[in-house]
């Protein structure tokens, strides 16, 4: 996987915890370096070491599934891509009113938005790709991402989380279908014009 795949695969992965961090801005007042710190220090972590668990579980059963992997890595990315476009129309909200840039609340948010990403790192082990330079840039990206998500929330609220949620479930659609055909011969002929 080249440069610009990965950059959009990190942000597609990004863009769910920028938009929990939005909305957590725009529900509580961060106030302190500590406030800024908390979350996209969690969030960053869990999305660097859940693609190395997902790459560990993929790489073990890799030889048993060759032959379809391309297309479970495409249907892994497009269920985690839908799921994300239809919480972006989700009414039910899973931020709770109490803060939760704190205790077991962040380590539930932390979990929710990086299980994505576990299933990118079993679909880049079933494509044979390294699972390091992904994982520390998705990492990077996502912290970067939810801390400009609290300075936005802060400012904006929460207006814009929905777009957000819904660009990411698209690009992540787009790469997995990109993975498809690139794999079958003839898909990919039908779809050189493009």
């Amino acid at each position: 996987m080249g440069l610009t795949e990965t950059l959009f695969l990190s942000l597609s992965l990004a863009l769910d915890a920028f938009a929990v961090s939005l909305s957590t801005g725009a529900l509580i007042k961060t106030r302190t370096w500590r406030d800024y710190f908390r979350i996209p220090f969690h969030f960053g972590l869990f999305q660097f070491l859940m693609p190395v668990f997902g790459w560990y579980l993929g790489s073990t059963i890799e030889p048993l599934i060759a032959e379809i992997d391309h297309w479970i890595a495409f249907l892994m990315l497009a269920i985690i891509g839908g799921k994300m476009i239809k919480a972006a129309f989700s009414k039910e909200k899973e931020l709770q009113t109490s803060d939760p840039s704190r205790g077991i609340s962040l380590v539930i948010l932390s979990i929710a938005t990086s299980i994505d990403a576990l299933a990118v790192g079993f679909s880049l082990a079933l494509l044979r790709y390294d699972i390091w330079f992904p994982s520390v840039l998705i990492g990077i990206i996502t912290a970067v991402l939810s801390l400009i998500g609290l300075f936005a929330g802060n400012r904006l609220g929460n207006k814009f989380g929905n777009i957000v949620e819904v660009c990411g479930g698209v690009i992540l659609i787009l790469i997995g279908f990109k993975i498809a055909i690139s794999h079958e011969p003839a898909l990919l002929r039908m779809f050189q014009f493009f």
